[in-house]
């Protein structure tokens, strides 16, 4: 970990990689519901780890790994993602899905950086370079 601008450490990508691989758990929970086979993990301005896996239901009403994990940050008070990374049951680094990368851009933080291969970081405003409106940009 190394400090940031804010004196906060801030996690290197290959540690939080390894946050996201350790909650891989692909499994079936019922006829109608896979659970864990994505895992993300994110690290917030503030240095704290928040991890969350996919939920696939035959209805579509599920989501994805990079939600939950969010999802966990929102629930222990916090808001501001500085890193993110989803991985699949491979192990493979996966970019984030359309619907996520909409999320993350929504949670104003363009400049929030995303592995989306195992050698490639992006900034969240590149995933989307026309974004709809100009408030987070």
């Amino acid at each position: 970990m190394i400090a940031n601008k804010r004196g906060v450490f801030s996690m290197e990508f290959a540690e939080l990689y390894q946050k996201a691989v350790e909650v891989l758990n692909p499994r079936q929970v019922s006829g109608d519901v896979e659970t864990g086979g994505v895992a993300a993990a994110l690290v917030t301005d503030k240095g704290n780890v928040y991890r969350g896996v996919c939920i696939d239901t035959a209805c579509s009403l599920g989501f994805c790994a990079e939600h939950a994990a969010i999802a966990a940050m929102f629930t222990a008070g916090e808001n501001r993602v500085e890193k993110i990374v989803a991985v699949g049951w491979d192990k493979r680094v996966m970019a984030p899905c359309g619907r996520c990368r909409e999320f993350l851009m929504q949670l104003g933080n363009p400049d929030a950086q995303v592995l989306v291969a195992e050698d490639t970081v992006v900034k969240v405003k590149d995933l989307l370079p026309y974004y709809w409106t100009g408030d987070n940009q």
